[in-house]
């Protein structure tokens, strides 16, 4: 290992992470590790690039030094940004799987029990078949899950990487409900929910901010299309800022309109449940416990109105196409996983089919302590509520710039530091 200090953590903390891993290694009996996920690898190492299409592996042996393979393009990310000494690049004219499999040889690994990622979103089928096929001396065995089970918890170094995440989400959020009003496109509320993001220091998130007007809100995870908001809809809005990949996600709703009974009801529904879910929170209970308590609340309304999904997922390392740690972590029913100190969650509340054409949501970020949970946001959680009141508002049809758009968002501080 290379010992540096420009890393987004101190060097310990790789060195910490490198020793459960093989620890965890020892006690499956594996003599070595092919991790290919991008998220691990930023997590290991912290390596990141936009290339992870190609296909790219940290070997990682028992006691030996760790080694990459990349793409030729991809090995000055390895020497810029981690503490790996040793690559084995490949050309674009090269075969990816077999330069792994004659650097498995090179290093003596050939002949050893080896863990893969049978999972991982980047090591398809086609390359799993031509890796078994051409390593026959050794044993390929599946450890996928083996980075994670470190990466569930969060060290105090990583809680504070995602308050600065936290700080963009906010922001962004912010922007969001400042641009709503009648005769904006949702394209145009996306945009400034974006740039005051990276204002504020975050960077590229691994799903854009969902940005959905009246009945499109009920389409599942629609975003911009270019819609105008009409006078007396409702905008969906769901944002997650990202730093140093580390992400921190939120829902809120504008309602452009007076409050009607329906949202109300709804609005104390979703607040209830994340008052109720975060008090219950700490360590030893179960992320079904968890999901029960939101759960019955929701479902616990009059206003037609349903929670179809989970109620909440680990969120933290994330490269596109989606931000959550979800299939390390979810708050479903029936899953026996047990909260611990360090976790992190986005806790969705949300409700789909408000008087059968509307999905609003309310959702928050948290972090278990030792005792309980604590929000990454100071955001309200209100809805922003703009009635139009007729003058100098901006027209739905002619573009008639608006001036008069109440909000009650709180505002946030815009540095990330």
């Amino acid at each position: 290992m290379k010992q540096r200090d420009d890393m987004t953590f101190p060097f310990e903390e790789y060195e910490r992470r490198l020793g459960d891993l093989r620890r965890r290694m020892a006690d499956r009996l594996l003599d070595a590790v092919v991790i290919t996920d991008p998220e691990n690898l930023m997590y290991l190492t912290d390596y990141q690039t936009t290339g992870y299409s190609f296909f790219q592996a940290l070997v990682v042996p028992l006691t030996e030094e760790p080694f990459m393979i990349t793409r030729s393009m991809e090995e000055s990310n390895v020497y810029a940004r981690t503490w790996v000494e040793l690559t084995r690049p490949y050309p674009d004219t090269g075969d990816a799987i077999q330069s792994l499999v004659q650097s498995l040889r090179e290093f003596g690994l050939h002949t050893k029990d080896i863990g893969y990622e049978r999972n991982s979103y980047y090591f398809p089928a086609y390359h799993q078949d031509y890796i078994h096929t051409s390593l026959t001396e050794g044993r390929l065995l599946d450890c996928f899950g083996i980075v994670e089970e470190g990466r569930v918890t969060k060290s105090p170094a990583e809680i504070e990487i995602m308050r600065k995440a936290a700080r963009a989400t906010e922001v962004g959020m912010q922007a969001g409900l400042e641009a709503c009003a009648p005769g904006v496109t949702e394209n145009e509320i996306a945009a400034e929910i974006s740039a005051a993001m990276f204002r504020a220091g975050g960077e590229f998130p691994a799903v854009m901010p969902y940005v959905a007007s009246g009945p499109r809100s009920m389409i599942g995870h629609a975003t911009w299309e270019g819609r105008v908001v009409q006078p007396g809809e409702h905008v969906f809005l769901e944002v997650g800022g990202c730093f140093r990949r580390y992400h921190t996600a939120m829902m809120r709703t504008a309602v452009l309109d007076d409050l009607s009974p329906s949202l109300a009801a709804a609005q104390h529904r979703m607040k209830t449940a994340l008052a109720e879910v975060k008090k219950a929170i700490r360590p030893g209970i179960t992320v079904s416990d968890a999901d029960n308590i939101v759960r019955s609340v929701i479902t616990d309304n009059h206003v037609g109105a349903r929670l179809i999904t989970r109620s909440g997922y680990s969120i933290g390392i994330a490269f596109p196409p989606s931000w959550d740690e979800g299939y390390i972590a979810s708050l479903n029913q029936g899953n026996p996983t047990i909260l611990r100190e360090g976790m992190t969650f986005h806790i969705i509340p949300w409700m789909w089919g408000v008087d059968g054409d509307k999905t609003v949501g309310i959702s928050d970020t948290v972090y278990v302590t030792d005792r309980g949970c604590e929000s990454f946001f100071t955001l309200d959680e209100d809805f922003t509520v703009k009635p139009d009141r007729g003058a100098g508002a901006r027209d739905a049809e002619s573009g008639e710039e608006r001036s008069d758009a109440l909000d009650n968002t709180t505002p946030i501080r815009p540095e990330v530091a």
